[in-house]
């Protein structure tokens, strides 16, 4: 068989796995291709860039932390976000059980190209809200959410909009949709 990658935007509320879920709908409603798995997961309550592939040693390399292969996320953040917590994002944030490694961080004005939220975030006229670029090479389990909170800054929204070279805004696929990619998609200079 040869081995083949795909990007799927993910929709807020689908779990990443293929088998039935009793609450929530999976990737079987949008991908109905035999023997493809999800490389590295992405919370139910988070959006965006999603990959697949039929090929072991490709998941491993896209998802294991050891192989360093930068992931981009946009946040939607509670509250102003202040050069401080930038900083300490930058410079690597102590979460319980670990310290995280430096990630890049900046502030965002609000993103236009993104699809409207179903359904949308919870809104309280008196918290603003502000949004946030973090690229990490890690990927534990709800990493960036975590992070967002340790400084001060809850996560209302998540999206994933870049792994590797790959970017999801700047190749359009709408949301639900997939699209077949090559590994030097991901790689590409």
């Amino acid at each position: 068989m040869v081995a083949s990658l795909i990007a799927f935007n993910k929709p807020f509320g689908v779990i990443c796995q293929f088998s039935e879920h009793e609450k929530h709908p999976t990737l079987k409603q949008y991908i109905e291709l035999p023997e493809f798995y999800p490389a590295g997961r992405l919370d139910t309550d988070s959006e965006g860039l999603l990959l697949l592939t039929n090929n072991g040693s490709l998941q491993a390399k896209i998802a294991s932390p050891r192989f360093k292969l930068p992931k981009t996320y946009w946040a939607q953040v509670e509250g102003i976000l202040t050069p401080t917590a930038i900083e300490q994002l930058q410079n690597g944030v102590q979460l319980k059980e670990f310290t995280t490694k430096p990630a890049k961080a900046k502030i965002l004005a609000e993103p236009l190209a993104l699809w409207q939220r179903d359904p949308p975030i919870r809104e309280r006229k008196s918290v603003p809200t502000s949004w946030l670029s973090l690229t990490i090479t890690e990927g534990k389990n709800r990493q960036v959410r975590r992070m967002c909170a340790a400084v001060g800054f809850p996560c209302l929204r998540l999206v994933r909009v870049q792994i590797g070279q790959f970017n999801l805004l700047a190749n359009p696929l709408a949301l639900g949709q997939w699209t077949k990619l090559t590994e030097a998609d991901l790689y590409r200079m």
